[in-house]
């Protein structure tokens, strides 16, 4: 649709910015605590905590310390968490198998959530890498990473985060199928209310490193995830995913990294009309804390434009380690 203006000077667009009120009045987009989803990261021990260096004020947290941190993000109103568990290296195995035990890390962290703080909702992580020793998403035979098997593998995996008391399951594999795998498990075993948020349009990004310095998967990797995460110059490639990821049983979709791929946001948005969602991911929370950490920038004010962006872009929601700041700036 092309706006209709009238010329100089009936039209003077700088009316309606001439006070705070004006310009609240005609906004057109708006970030409230209700967008955000809190990426958190979870470890085993008690009354613990680690700091990242990579990421500036995000921390490893024990079981205890994340279910006060959760019970602190639903007295602000974010209505959910992300978990992504520290695992132990003697628990990463090339059988994967701590990925669907009913006790490893993150369905622990699911049910003493759900118990302590039952009107946050939980988001899981469902891929392999956390409990493989070279860090992909799926098991490695003979230097290639498998799709089908790895399949078969995070459908166990998704039956029991649902099991532990997950509200929602978040592939964030990129293998082809899983979500109707998934799907049908869950269905089978009466999980039927358990949405699935897939990880449809995951780029093979050089965003991802101060992540897997916090999930101790750096210097893990051996080779790169190219064959399987989306090559960066493809834009119609995730359409693709996305309308096979619905008609496998997805109820939400999500881009991932956020900000360098905001055109595939508003594509995905405007071709589905789906709840839409991006990750905010962490060289991108790095590089605006790092700036601002060197007076290069306003952090605070960058942070809220970097957010409002993927408003724009006709996003639903965003998973952002800011989500916490900035629930504390709209409380204030």
């Amino acid at each position: 649709m092309t706006p209709v203006v009238a010329p100089f000077p009936l039209t003077r667009l700088r009316r309606t910015r001439k006070s705070a009120a004006l310009r609240a009045l005609t906004r057109q987009n708006t970030l409230t605590v209700h967008d955000l989803i809190w990426p958190v990261f979870v470890m085993d021990g008690t009354d613990a905590s680690y700091d990242i260096p990579s990421m500036p004020g995000v921390k490893r947290l024990t079981v205890d310390r994340l279910v006060a941190a959760a019970r602190d993000a639903a007295a602000l109103g974010i209505p959910a968490i992300c978990i992504f568990p520290y695992t132990d290296p003697a628990l990463k195995t090339d059988c994967c198998s701590e990925a669907w035990n009913p006790d490893n890390l993150s369905n622990r962290a699911i049910r003493a959530i759900k118990d302590a703080v039952p009107e946050i909702a939980v988001m899981t992580d469902v891929a392999l890498d956390p409990y493989n020793p070279d860090g992909h998403d799926g098991f490695v035979r003979n230097g290639h990473v498998v799709n089908d098997e790895t399949v078969e593998a995070l459908a166990k995996m998704a039956v029991e985060q649902a099991r532990a008391g997950a509200d929602i399951l978040g592939p964030s594999d990129m293998m082809d199928g899983r979500i109707g795998a998934m799907r049908a498990a869950c269905e089978a075993e009466g999980f039927r209310d358990v949405a699935i948020l897939s990880y449809a349009a995951k780029y093979a990004s050089a965003f991802y490193g101060p992540f897997r310095d916090a999930v101790g998967a750096s210097g893990a990797l051996k080779g790169d995830k190219k064959t399987y995460q989306m090559d960066p110059g493809n834009s119609d490639e995730a359409l693709r995913l996305i309308h096979r990821d619905l008609m496998e049983g997805a109820d939400m979709v999500m881009v991932k990294p956020g900000l360098p791929y905001l055109d595939i946001c508003r594509l995905t948005k405007d071709q589905f009309g789906v709840p839409t969602y991006a990750y905010q991911v962490s060289g991108e929370y790095a590089m605006v804390k790092a700036a601002a950490a060197n007076g290069w920038i306003d952090g605070d004010a960058v942070m809220f434009e970097s957010l409002m962006a993927f408003k724009r872009a006709g996003c639903d929601g965003i998973l952002s380690y800011f989500a916490m700041d900035v629930a504390r700036a709209l409380d204030a």
